[in-house]
């Protein structure tokens, strides 16, 4: 077939023009989700950190991430270096409840949706993000202080509780702290006797525990600590200092990560309250919602049980975490 000078000009023109024009834009492109992460301070927030990139992956998101190491100056950085690389959501579990409002402003000033995961925000403008999703940290504490309350059914008491905290100001340790001591506050006979910050790390819950016993020695009841990796340096120290964890002293832990259902098969824990980390795919759908124009929800909660002890074992071949 001859072809006339004009169709060999267009037919040119066309092959010059998609040679220029990068592949994508024949193709839709890939949402990209921003994701500040708090750290890696436990097995619970590996397995966030987990659940969230294969997540990502499988929704087919572009994920940049980063790792604050605990520290908010961090992720107010990186949250910055998503604004300016203009990606179409952040998302971030914030170290601390408050001093988010500035660069939060900033994000919305730059018309890019947040969203918070895991932990909430202190702020009185609720416009600052899109949607919290996550677990009701005073639930949990409620949670384990109903346990409490029902295992000591018939103890005349005193019962001295000793408090691993989490990070000073986050969400997690403030919410859990009040909605146990919620609980108890009903019966005189249980006092917490010592509350001290084990920053939701192994490592300082031995250290923090340690100091516990040599305060206050075999006066101490019950330790509740406010996530397992606290629970479990905890242990070591009780067990370093003679005594039989469990059994000497009682001991409440939150999340139920597998560390914890092997303690608690080891009877070395009494019990732990249920914290979800496997937020991944529940965040990619609030991703593809929002990038499609549809509302969300203000709260998205998580559904979590309680395990004692005695469950463990049967319970421990369905974790994922």
């Amino acid at each position: 077939m001859k072809l006339n000078r004009r169709t060999l000009n267009i037919a040119l023109a066309s092959a010059t023009l998609s040679s220029l024009l990068p592949a994508t834009a024949f193709a839709q492109k890939k949402p990209v989700l921003g994701f500040a992460q708090v750290g890696a301070e436990s097995e619970w927030r590996t397995a966030n950190t987990e659940s969230i990139k294969s997540a990502a992956k499988e929704a087919g998101i572009e994920l940049k991430f980063s790792d604050a190491q605990q520290k908010q100056e961090n992720q107010i950085k990186a949250i910055r270096s998503y604004i300016a690389q203009k990606v179409d959501v952040i998302a971030f579990s914030p170290v601390v409840e408050s001093g988010w409002d500035t660069v939060l402003l900033e994000a919305k000033a730059a018309k890019i949706p947040v969203v918070l995961t895991d932990r909430s925000v202190n702020t009185k403008d609720d416009s600052l993000y899109v949607t919290f999703m996550g677990s009701d940290f005073v639930e949990e504490g409620r949670k384990a202080g109903r346990w409490l309350v029902e295992k000591e059914k018939g103890n005349a008491g005193p019962i001295n509780i000793v408090e691993l905290q989490g990070t000073v100001g986050s969400a997690p340790a403030i919410d859990r702290k009040k909605g146990f001591e919620e609980i108890i506050k009903a019966d005189p006979k249980f006092k917490i006797i010592r509350s001290q910050t084990g920053d939701f790390t192994r490592a300082k819950g031995k250290e923090v525990m340690e100091a516990f016993l040599k305060a206050e020695g075999k006066k101490i009841n019950v330790l509740y600590a406010h996530n397992d990796d606290m629970a479990i340096g905890a242990i070591q120290a009780i067990e370093e200092a003679g005594m039989k964890p469990a059994q000497d002293i009682i001991i409440i832990s939150i999340d139920a990560v597998k560390g914890a259902f092997e303690a608690m098969m080891a009877g070395k824990l009494n019990v732990s309250v249920e914290c979800s980390p496997l937020l991944g795919p529940q965040l990619m759908a609030a991703v593809a919602d929002i990038k499609a124009g549809k509302p969300l929800p203000k709260r998205i909660l998580t559904k979590e049980g309680i395990f004692p002890m005695e469950v463990a074992k049967a319970e421990f071949p369905n974790r994922k975490y």
